[in-house]
C-alpha cells in the first residue's frame, strides 16, 4: 500500500499526532483512514479531534423558517475573512440563498448552484457576482431542509445554527421554551446522536473495542480478571451514550437531571408532549483547515527584506 505525504497529513489534522505515528498507523492500516484513527486512540496517543481540528474558514451559518409551507433551511457559506462575513451585502445574500433553497427544494448543493437565482442567472453565477462585490472568494458549503414543526436556534451571529424537529407542535410558551431550550442544547453540547437507539451497531462495537484496548493498555490493568474487564468497558460504554446522546446529556440549564427527564416534567406540566425526533447542527468552518497569515513575512516579501 503507497501511503502519501497526503494521506499522512489529514490523519494528522485529524488527530493531532505526529507525522511518523500517523504514518505508522496508517501503514498498519492498509490506508484506511478510520481505521488509524482507531489505532491511535487505541494506543492511547490520539489528541481529541474536536480539539485539534484546526477550524478553517470563516463565515456564516443561517437559518430561515417559512411558515406558510412549514418547513426550515439551515446553511452555511463561507467567506476568506471574518470582516468580509460581517458585510451586510454579504449576509443579505445568504437570506436570498436560503430563500431558493425554501422555495425550490434542492436535493444537493450541485442541484442548488444550477437553480435559478433570480430570473436572470442562476445560483453558481449570483455566486461568482457576490465575489466581485465583496472582493473575496465565496463557497456555499452545505445546507439541509427540514419539514414539519421545528425549533431554530442561531448562536454568536451565526458561528452555530440548529434545527431541531419535534415530533408535534403545541400551542403553548411553554412548549415553544421548552423546544428552544433543546436547540439550546444541541448547540453547546454538540450531540452526535438523538438517543441510545440512535446509534448504530457499528459505532457501539468499535467504542467498545477502543476502550477494551485502551483499558488492556494500562499496566494496572493488566492482572485483573475478564469479567471485571467487561465491567469496566460496559461503565465507559455507558458514559459514551451519555456523553454522545442528547436525550440522555445532563441538562445544562438544570444539574443532576438528563434531558429527557426536564422534557418528560415539561410535556406533564402542559398536557402536551415535547419531543425532538431529529436534528441539525452547523459550525461555521467545522473541520476545515484555516490559513495561517504571517504579515511580518508578507511584508518582508513585498519589501524583499
Amino acid at each position: 500500500m503507497n501511503i502519501t505525504a497526503k494521506d499522512v497529513q489529514s490523519l494528522r489534522q485529524k488527530t493531532g499526532v505526529g507525522m511518523m505515528e500517523c504514518k505508522k498507523a496508517l501503514v498498519e492500516a492498509n490506508g484506511n483512514e478510520e481505521e488509524a484513527i482507531k489505532i491511535l486512540r487505541e494506543r492511547g496517543i490520539a489528541v481529541a479531534a474536536k480539539k485539534s481540528t484546526r477550524i478553517a474558514a470563516e463565515g456564516v451559518v443561517d437559518i430561515m423558517y417559512c411558515s406558510e409551507c412549514n418547513r426550515a433551511a439551515i446553511i452555511e457559506v463561507n467567506t476568506e475573512s471574518d470582516f468580509a462575513a460581517k458585510n451586510e451585502k454579504f449576509s443579505s445574500f445568504v437570506k436570498e440563498l436560503l430563500e431558493v433553497i425554501l422555495k425550490k427544494s434542492p436535493a444537493s448543493l450541485e442541484e442548488l448552484l444550477a437553480t435559478d437565482f433570480d430570473g436572470s442567472m442562476n445560483v453558481e453565477e449570483a455566486v461568482k457576482n457576490k465575489i466581485f462585490t465583496v472582493g473575496e472568494n465565496i463557497n456555499i458549503r452545505r445546507f439541509q431542509i427540514v419539514d414539519g414543526p421545528v425549533s431554530t436556534y442561531v448562536h454568536g451571529k451565526g458561528s452555530i445554527g440548529v434545527i431541531v424537529k419535534m415530533s408535534a407542535s403545541c400551542d403553548d410558551p411553554k412548549f415553544a421554551e421548552a423546544a428552544k431550550n433543546v436547540a439550546l442544547q444541541v448547540a453547546s453540547m454538540n450531540p452526535s446522536y438523538l438517543d441510545k437507539d440512535s446509534v448504530p451497531a457499528s459505532v457501539v462495537e468499535s467504542e467498545k473495542e477502543v476502550i477494551a484496548a485502551q483499558i488492556q493498555n494500562d499496566e494496572a490493568n493488566a492482572k485483573k480478571p475478564a469479567q471485571v474487564i467487561e465491567k469496566m468497558v460496559s461503565g465507559k460504554i455507558n458514559k459514551f451514550f451519555n456523553s454522545n446522546c442528547l436525550m440522555l446529556q445532563e441538562y445544562v440549564k438544570e444539574d443532576n437531571i438528563s434531558v429527557a427527564k426536564y422534557l418528560e416534567g415539561v410535556s406533564k406540566e402542559i398536557g402536551c408532549e415535547v419531543k425532538p425526533v431529529a436534528f441539525v447542527r452547523f459550525e461555521k468552518g467545522e473541520g476545515l483547515e484555516k490559513k495561517n497569515e504571517n504579515f511580518a513575512e508578507e511584508i518582508a516579501k513585498l519589501t524583499n527584506k
